[in-house]
């Protein structure tokens, strides 16, 4: 494999200790590698240490095939939980959508224009409704109707699609079901979801009504990692827009649909360019 233009990117957690910035630069100093990109944080709460590094890969003396069998000493020594991702290999990003169109079209859009570095393979609904708007993009379009009965089965059947088509990120884009054990399970830590309200108030299905009766100035979005836990999982990204008492409710939900848009492609940018580390119920997200 040609490792011209390539970019090697750490991420790592280990309880913090001194020289852990210099020990992880030495070993790409010491392979010629030439460092791009370093952001280290500490919680000094939990006394962790957490790093995002990148480095690039044309000159490094060893392949990228050997890289984690490098590293993996170190990280042995520093009790590290990590793993070594290269730029060239894009993720491969299921998404999962019902009758909203507005956060597939905002994702659908911007990876045609580059800016989501990822391949989207195919596109999951319990609904025919955009199966349009997948095929303008020449996505693979799946319906799986859901209903108290099949709930099961068809997470099955959609697992073995997922893993027919190698995926190994799940963005929930406006899907307006409630993923299972089984689903949430076999991609920890790699399924997205987008939240239309500023969690953790006003959760539930009608939060916009809720905002509106409540004169609420601000209102927000939130896009987390889905956990076992409903609407409880680690926050990627958050925003809020300012309203007003002369915003009608259609006003607010109009807004709040912008809002899920942008927070939940920033999430998922974050997510594919390997800027997110999970710490306990929280995230560290390096810009």
């Amino acid at each position: 494999m040609d490792q011209h233009n390539s970019t090697a990117i750490l991420l790592l957690s280990c309880p913090d200790r001194i020289g852990l910035v210099s020990r992880i630069s030495h070993f790409i100093f010491e392979r010629q590698g030439n460092i791009l990109d370093l952001d280290e944080h500490v919680d000094t709460g939990s006394g962790m240490f957490f790093i995002r590094v990148a480095w690039d890969m044309d000159g490094f003396s060893i392949s990228s095939e050997e890289i984690e069998d490098a590293f993996r000493p170190l990280a042995r020594e520093f009790r590290a939980d990590w793993k070594i991702h290269l730029s060239h290999e894009k993720p491969r990003t299921a998404i999962f959508v019902s009758k909203y169109e507005h956060c597939l079209q905002e994702l659908l859009w911007r990876h045609g224009t580059g800016e989501l570095a990822m391949e989207i393979p195919l596109i999951v609904s319990n609904h025919k409704d955009l199966e349009t708007l997948a095929a303008q993009y020449n996505i693979p379009f799946h319906v799986f109707p859901i209903s108290p009965e099949n709930k099961l089965e068809q997470e099955r059947r959609e697992l073995s699609l997922l893993k027919e088509n190698r995926v190994d990120t799940v963005v929930l884009a406006r899907y307006m079901q409630v993923l299972t054990s089984q689903l949430v399970d076999a991609f920890p830590g790699r399924i997205i979801n987008i939240h239309h309200s500023f969690l953790p108030a006003f959760s539930g299905g009608n939060p916009y009504r809720q905002a509106f009766e409540r004169g609420v100035k601000i209102i927000g979005a939130t896009s987390h990692y889905v956990t076992g836990e409903l609407d409880e999982g680690p926050i990627i990204e958050q925003d809020i827009i300012r309203i007003s008492h002369k915003d009608t409710l259609k006003n607010l939900i109009r807004k709040g649909r912008d809002l899920e848009r942008i927070v939940l492609t920033r999430a998922v940018s974050s997510h594919i360019e390997h800027r997110v580390l999970v710490n306990g119920r929280k995230t560290i997200v390096f810009s």
